[in-house]
């Protein structure tokens, strides 16, 4: 990966990172970076999130790193889910960051045909990092995730939603595991050559 260009594709949650949240710090501070710009931040639909999503990885050749956070993560999963392979290829890895159980019981209801999430392993690899008090997913089901999609698993200590409303405006601690990915990337790129 270091002689690569790799791309860093930014892929916010329900309604959109502002700019103060960290995902928008990152786009600025990462070389390469791009963002999903989704048609409807308010009222998502699957198809449209995982068809955007889909469009912004086919639009570029370079070697990407996937960095989603919340609703993002789900979209991830789901356009992992059914993307052909060719695609699936470009993604080098995932940073899944307070992934959202679009499951649980008090979902608001505009995410709730993000349902039933995706069970199947990721074909590129992951890190995720989740919170031990985040109302968007408890901890258990975070590691449940991380489980079956077969993503290494960190559990924050009281980070909430890992967002703005949390304190997370820069989130510096997120750059080890963003490296922490691309480490274990770049250590089975050099075991299969």
């Amino acid at each position: 990966m270091r002689n690569e260009t790799i791309r860093y594709l930014i892929v916010p949650g329900w309604q959109g990172s502002a700019a103060e949240h960290w995902q928008s710090h990152w786009q600025r501070s990462l070389p390469n970076s791009a963002r999903v710009e989704q048609a409807d931040w308010m009222t998502p639909r699957l198809d449209d999130w995982v068809a955007e999503l889909a469009r912004n990885i086919a639009s570029d050749p370079r070697p990407t790193i996937l960095i989603a956070h919340s609703l993002g993560c789900i979209t991830v999963a789901h356009w992992a889910a059914c993307a052909p392979v060719e695609l699936s290829r470009r993604v080098r890895g995932a940073l899944l960051v307070a992934p959202a159980d679009v499951q649980r019981s008090n979902c608001p209801q505009a995410l709730r045909n993000f349902a039933p999430i995706p069970r199947q392993l990721l074909p590129f690899p992951s890190q995720l990092v989740g919170s031990d008090n985040d109302s968007a997913a408890s901890a258990a089901r975070a590691l449940e995730m991380a489980a079956d999609w077969g993503s290494e698993a960190a559990v924050l200590s009281g980070a909430g939603h890992i967002n703005v409303t949390s304190g997370h405006r820069y989130w510096e601690q997120g750059f080890a595991y963003l490296y922490r990915l691309q480490s274990g990337i770049e250590q089975q790129i050099r075991q299969r050559a």
